[in-house]
């Protein structure tokens, strides 16, 4: 007879069999009731609705929504693709925001279809489906991306609510950057005789400098007999150019964000010090800090480290599987502090930081390379799969987006005249896009203190003991774009150091 064991085992490897065919959304007919309960028993799959299920992690704790938010869009798209095959389509309004590059998991995600019946299907973590019975697009203004069904985006703008493009304003802006011409969208507001949307189309367009699409809209619509009135939908003005020749969204997009968030920050900070004449001795404060910076950043992380462990990993006496992310916080430092020179000495900290955070990167993780817990790949660059954030519903930028999102970044950052915008966006933009497997936190806050470095500003410590405070405001910046928790978290800490306040040391 067959042990648990043998029979937990025999159910996994039909778990194994679902998962190599890429299916997420597991039906109840694709596994017997036997393997069904022991699965659930054991905490390998949920139920995320009635007869629909998908992995999970046995070691998973309650409350953890990890599980559900790193599914969610896959989920989506094969249940949608089941319960209505190819008669369905998101909304105008969440199909901007994909195409914008912006993949946070929705409230509620709203579905229309022919087949729909007007009724909410709730979902794990207050999430849910809002069905909607709607007449369908051409074919032509849908596109398929991983498995959902997206209005084209001139179709999402011309059906988008008037309140979209206040409510969300990053993502219509970014999808607005990326049209090319107004052909595709004039098609559609002639065919429907759309003139109240051409005018705030046109006054969209204008607000983001495309001053040529604008213009056809208007004289387009009122040759073919529409009276149009431009209107500038949007409740500001930002002074952003973007590139006509670069068309990612991805790039669009941070540099969005770092207009709209640049001045709440500056209104938030103290005034920059400037570069300490003494340079010698900021290092020296720097490396007084060390053991207490490495035990709390180490400890966000949920490393169990101690500063006794920390100061054998420095003397050079530490034991190997316990002390590797020690030993590697010590020997990015070393790095970060060669940096910091480079800056104290005048050089343009963005220009320091793109060419040295690689090298962060291979010194922080070297360790772990060298004892065989990872590949000597895993230091070759930018990752190459998707990575989700624990409990966290931002999605970090798919591996494709990272090519264009960090080149955007360092050229802001080398752009930046205020220290203290560098240091707050230079921070959250880094981990909003995640370019590493692991290991984005500590190097986000290493950023933050060089880009604090760059104005005078001293070494600053994140306190664990602050770290729901710290996650909830970077939560808050990445899932609604708030930028102001998070800029008067850092705000605050920096003036604690500056009042001669620093954290106690450990």
């Amino acid at each position: 007879m067959a042990t648990p064991s043998e029979k937990l085992a025999s159910s996994l490897e039909i778990l194994k069999g679902l998962q190599d065919k890429n299916i997420v959304a597991i039906r109840t007919r694709q596994l017997t009731r036997t393997h069904r309960e022991r699965l659930l028993k054991n905490g390998f799959i949920k139920e995320v609705h009635s007869g629909w299920y998908i992995i999970s992690s046995p070691d998973q704790q309650d409350g953890d929504s990890t599980y559900w938010y790193s599914s969610y869009w896959k989920f989506c798209a094969e249940y949608l693709n089941h319960k209505f095959k190819n008669l369905w389509f998101i909304s105008a309004e969440q199909s901007l925001m994909i195409h914008a590059g912006n993949w946070t998991v929705p409230k509620q995600l709203i579905i229309k279809s022919a087949k729909a019946n007007n009724f909410k299907t709730d979902l794990p973590f207050d999430t849910s489906f809002f069905q909607i019975k709607s007449t369908l697009p051409q074919q032509s203004e849908i596109v398929v991306i991983d498995g959902l069904r997206l209005m084209s985006v001139s179709t999402a703008l011309v059906n988008a609510a008037p309140n979209t493009f206040t409510q969300n304003a990053t993502d219509v802006r970014t999808a607005l950057s990326v049209i090319k011409s107004s052909s595709d969208i004039l098609a559609i507001l002639l065919n429907g005789g759309h003139s109240i949307v051409a005018g705030r189309l046109a006054g969209a367009f204008r607000n983001i400098k495309k001053d040529k699409i604008a213009n056809e809209i208007i004289k387009t619509m009122k040759e073919a007999g529409y009276a149009v009135r431009e209107s500038d939908p949007f409740k500001d003005q930002l002074p952003v150019l973007f590139n006509s020749k670069d068309v990612s969204p991805y790039a669009n997009r941070v540099r969005l964000i770092w207009s709209e968030c640049r001045q709440i920050i500056i209104d938030q900070f103290p005034k920059a010090p400037g570069l300490p004449k003494k340079v010698d001795a900021y290092i020296k404060a720097v490396k007084e800090i060390y053991v207490t910076d490495a035990y709390h950043s180490l400890s966000i992380e949920r490393y169990q480290v101690t500063p006794a462990l920390i100061e054998r990993v420095r003397s050079g006496f530490w034991e190997q599987r316990d002390a590797m992310a020690a030993r590697g916080y010590w020997d990015a430092f070393q790095i970060v502090e060669k940096s910091i020179r480079k800056v104290l000495s005048g050089k343009n900290a963005g220009k320091v930081l793109d060419d040295d955070h690689g090298d962060w990167y291979r010194a922080l993780f070297g360790p772990s390379v060298v004892s065989g817990l990872l590949k000597p790949a895993d230091l070759a660059g930018y990752r190459n799969n998707q990575v989700y954030i624990s409990n966290s519903m931002h999605v970090p930028l798919s591996k494709e987006a990272i090519r264009d999102a960090m080149p955007e970044l360092m050229e802001l950052l080398e752009q930046e005249t205020e220290a203290s915008v560098r240091a707050v966006l230079g921070h959250f933009i880094f981990v909003f896009i995640h370019p590493y497997m692991d290991g984005n936190g500590r190097m986000g806050r290493f950023i933050m203190n060089l880009m604090l470095a760059s104005g005078g500003y001293p070494w600053t410590v994140i306190p664990v003991e602050k770290r729901k405070q710290y996650m909830n405001a970077l939560e808050e910046a990445s899932v609604h774009l708030n930028i102001l928790p998070f800029a008067k978290f850092i705000s605050h800490l920096v003036n604690e150091s500056m009042k001669g306040k620093p954290l106690a040391k450990v």
